[in-house]
């Protein structure tokens, strides 16, 4: 057997994690020799007497017919493998700190070569948050750009409906092993991302889902991305986790602005405090990989109404407005008799689409 084979399997193991595996493969470079330790020979390597009893008999009967069954029952559920040495396997993500050693994936895993961009938020998004998600998945895709995300509720959903709108599709990193779907309500989202982008995940199949295995979803997210844009989270979220790991692995990340009296707005506006680049459009991304996006596709971009989804009627009452004369905010509330709160998030969507632009002194405009 090989050392892709016997990786697979030992990824199989109960509780034998990450650190362990890399400990194994320091040890071993020929991995068909740790198949043959005993758990004293497990535990003399410093592997505690759990994880050596867990190692020494899951490889002890692991030979040409177990490893083809492991496999089997990948290949009838239509579930591709990919290890740390495979060719296939995304390089962005093995310079990370910690790449996982094996990937589980459906769908076309080549969507991986394109230029990805993680976008995540609350699970719990305004309709500001979601339209916002959607709208510049949607043209992140438009620009073949992968759109990637957890598959969660609230923004990723929107992220991942955005992007199969596109050709530069979705990649949904899972949670949990690729076989089980969560939240269940995103049973059909799974699948139309299966058929036309890619269901990841590290976990293998039947692993028991617990809270833990979230946050490791989240590094696998940040390391398959060139950028991490964040649209409305709060001050302590996932969402924050992720963007700390991007800014660990050296990526870079942008930050959608939102009301400051939102407690959901809180998280993005504290990364633009922090220096992250804050977002009103989707060029606001892509300006900065020219080497990926080229300026016909950008043009492409703006001038096709396919990216311009229609106005709410709030959006509409605005425009209305604008059509008359340029407003500044305040002549804006009053005519609108809108919120404070509600007229700002209209204002960013506004500025998002370029449906307005913002002149000096907070007057607003027509583009």
């Amino acid at each position: 057997m090989n050392n892709r084979t016997i990786l697979i399997a030992l990824h199989q193991l109960e509780g034998i994690g990450w650190k362990t595996i890399q400990r194994i493969t320091r040890c071993f470079p020929q991995l068909s020799e740790a198949a043959q330790l005993d758990i004293n020979d497990w535990q003399e390597l410093g592997i505690s007497s759990t994880r050596a009893n867990v190692l020494a008999k899951g490889l002890k009967d692991l030979d040409a017919e177990r490893t083809k069954q492991i496999l089997a029952a990948y290949t009838t559920k239509d579930i591709g493998i990919m290890t740390i040495w495979d060719d296939e396997y995304p390089s962005i993500l093995k310079q990370t700190a910690q790449p996982p050693w094996v990937l589980y994936y459906k769908g076309a895993a080549d969507i991986l070569n394109r230029l990805c961009i993680g976008v995540v938020g609350t699970r719990t998004p305004t309709t500001y948050g979601r339209r916002a998600a959607e709208q510049l998945s949607v043209s992140l895709s438009s620009a073949e750009v992968c759109v990637v995300s957890g598959l969660a509720r609230g923004i990723d959903s929107a992220a991942h409906e955005g992007a199969l709108k596109g050709t530069g599709s979705t990649v949904a990193v899972l949670g949990c092993s690729i076989d089980q779907v969560y939240p269940p309500e995103n049973k059909g989202l799974y699948q139309r991302i299966a058929e036309q982008g890619l269901i990841l995940s590290e976990y293998p199949l039947h692993m028991k889902s617990h809270p833990g295995l979230f946050p490791q979803r989240n590094r696998i997210i940040a390391g398959l991305s060139a950028g991490v844009l964040v649209i409305e989270a709060a001050l302590k979220s996932g969402s924050l986790i992720t963007a700390d790991q991007a800014l660990e692995e050296s990526r870079d990340v942008f930050a959608l602005p939102g009301p400051i009296t939102s407690p959901k707005s809180q998280g993005a506006l504290a990364l633009i405090k922090q220096g992250a680049k804050l977002v009103t459009c989707v060029e606001d991304i892509l300006e900065e990989y020219p080497h990926w996006i080229s300026l016909d596709t950008l043009t492409h971009i703006n001038a096709n109404p396919s990216t311009q989804p229609a106005l709410s009627k709030d959006e509409k009452t605005i425009i209305d407005l604008l059509h008359k004369q340029a407003m500044t905010i305040d002549e804006l509330l009053t005519h609108s008799q809108f919120n404070f709160g509600h007229l700002h998030s209209v204002l960013l969507n506004l500025l998002m689409t370029k449906r307005v632009e913002q002149l000096p002194g907070s007057v607003y405009a027509i583009c």
